[in-house]
């Protein structure tokens, strides 16, 4: 049932640099480090199922699945669903996401008989950030869209880990540098959690490939050329010629498409 991935994206990364704890980390977290090590060889041949059922078999505690309903995340939901995998399934609402988001959300959940978790910004901080910034005050500079950012996912993503072992998470690594550089598993020193990267080598037209094959429920707005979907006012489809992530926070003219949730760094939330 676990074959090896059917078309791997190089692995680049040293993924045993990956389990090493960042500079300053708290000693305490040596023994969690040092028990998954010989992890990164086995997983680094395995298929994306194969490695979450590998980890989930290995390390104790809580697991969380943090999914944002796109094609890839979508297929791991599949995989872990269609086995049974002792791990949760959780999203950021960030109150802004599409009306076809929604539906694919209980459309996903009819399909699989499953709830999906749904972890809500908190009302205070957005209150606060709505009546500084405005309501769609994240166009009117890379700080206060960071600022949005950290309030509607950075901080809910806190609290829907709290308590887990390790998450999951669908990034593939030839969306972007800053997903490269995350590698397929590694230790979050600043959360005391490993982070697992199942799609880490997969090509997107694997991802395709693998979704048709299963009829997997996916959202509609991929068919109109919206290739990475976050929140409404924030996506657009792509042009032709643009990457992946082009969609994202376009009036931007630097830095990383990133909201922050995988960047190395334990984010703090905006006052």
């Amino acid at each position: 049932m676990f074959d090896a991935a059917p078309y791997p994206f190089p692995l680049e990364t040293d993924l045993s640099a990956e389990l090493q704890p960042a500079a300053g980390a708290q000693t305490c977290h040596a023994d969690m480090v040092g028990g998954v090590r010989g992890l990164h060889s086995a997983l680094a041949k395995a298929s994306p199922v194969a490695r979450m059922a590998t980890l989930r078999e290995r390390l104790p505690g809580p697991m969380v699945f943090m999914h944002g309903f796109g094609i890839e995340g979508q297929l791991l939901l599949h995989w872990i669903c269609e086995n049974d995998l002792d791990i949760d399934i959780a999203t950021l609402d960030t109150g802004r996401l599409f009306p076809e988001t929604y539906e694919l959300w209980a459309r996903t959940e009819a399909r699989y008989g499953r709830r999906i978790r749904a972890v809500y910004p908190d009302p205070v901080a957005l209150e606060s950030y709505v009546g500084e910034h405005g309501i769609n005050g994240f166009y009117a500079s890379p700080s206060a869209r960071k600022a949005c950012c950290e309030v509607r996912k950075t901080a809910p993503l806190e609290r829907a880990l709290a308590g887990a072992s390790a998450w999951i998470s669908a990034l593939r690594a030839d969306q972007s540098s800053v997903r490269r550089d995350d590698g397929l598993v590694r230790f979050d020193a600043a959360r005391g959690m490993l982070k697992l990267n199942p799609l880490f080598d997969w090509t997107r037209e694997a991802v395709l490939d693998e979704v048709e094959a299963h009829d997997i429920p996916v959202n509609a707005l991929h068919a109109r050329g919206f290739v990475s979907i976050g929140c409404a006012p924030c996506t657009r489809a792509i042009k032709p010629g643009e990457d992946e992530r082009s969609g994202r926070w376009w009036w931007e003219d630097e830095g990383p498409r990133e909201c922050g949730l995988h960047m190395r760094e334990k984010r703090v939330p905006a006052a």
